[in-house]
């Protein structure tokens, strides 16, 4: 049997707006000649001249955070997230129809589920295309799509998901637009209110997803085993959907 493998992770790349400024990534690459200097402190007497075409090392040097990149977050520490959540059948509910800033309600879960079909089952992975995939890289990228509210994140928790993910900056509404609602209301519940769901019952999200308008909503495995950082809030992780061939429908 054959399969077909979707990359879901955006790159870590220079002057690509994935995060808000004080948050990007940084990458500084040194090629094979601008090395060599690196490499001969190793062996005393070495010129640049007896290395072959006189060339060294291609290294990258990188300054990011934990929460940079196609990232996981948490309740628990990364490192001890349990493995079988991360490599699961995967559901995609389709929220691009949602305005920037709005907050998904169960009953908007509920809805989704009934148009495709689905009845959620433990430790399924559930990802939410919305509008933000469609503005990534562009400059209105972290204030773009829709966010899962704490009653929608509870709708699949207490379900068995235990692993969710979206194509948006964040899992929640992007602050732009929670930050009005909390000046009219001064109501601080509003702030994060899909993160704090794992105070209820924990479970990982993924972050900054791409490609998610290329998955049907069911019928494909997600993996997407963090990086084992110990003690940190966050992860990186290398998202891929993989299709068996001979289970693959095509979708209208």
């Amino acid at each position: 049997m054959t399969r077909t493998f979707v990359d879901l992770s955006i790159y870590l790349e220079n002057d690509v707006i994935s995060d808000p400024p004080v948050f990007a990534p940084k990458i500084e690459y040194f090629d094979h000649q601008s090395t060599v200097e690196q490499i001969t402190p190793f062996f005393p007497g070495l010129q640049k001249h007896d290395l072959p075409d006189g060339e060294a090392w291609a290294i990258e040097k990188i300054q990011l955070t934990t929460h940079n990149g196609t990232q996981r977050k948490p309740a628990i520490k990364i490192d001890e997230v349990p493995l079988d959540w991360c490599f699961q059948p995967g559901v995609k509910l389709d929220f691009r129809h949602f305005a920037d800033g709005y907050v998904v309600t169960a009953a908007d879960v509920e809805a989704e589920l009934a148009r495709i079909g689905h009845v959620l089952k433990p430790l399924e992975i559930v990802v939410v295309n919305t509008r933000a995939g469609s503005r990534y890289g562009e400059s209105d990228y972290v204030k773009s799509g829709c966010g899962m509210g704490y009653e929608a994140t509870m709708y699949l928790l207490e379900r068995g998901v235990r692993l969710t993910g979206t194509d948006g900056w964040s899992w929640d509404a992007p602050f732009v637009h929670t930050a009005g609602k909390y000046a009219d209301t001064r109501d601080a519940s509003l702030i994060w209110e899909g993160h704090k769901a794992g105070r209820d019952i924990g479970y990982c999200h993924i972050e900054k997803l791409h490609n998610l308008e290329a998955l049907p909503p069911t019928g494909f495995i997600i993996s997407c085993f963090p990086h084992k950082i110990r003690g940190a809030s966050a992860g990186w992780t290398r998202a891929v959907a993989i299709f068996d061939d001979a289970l693959l429908v095509p979708q209208g």
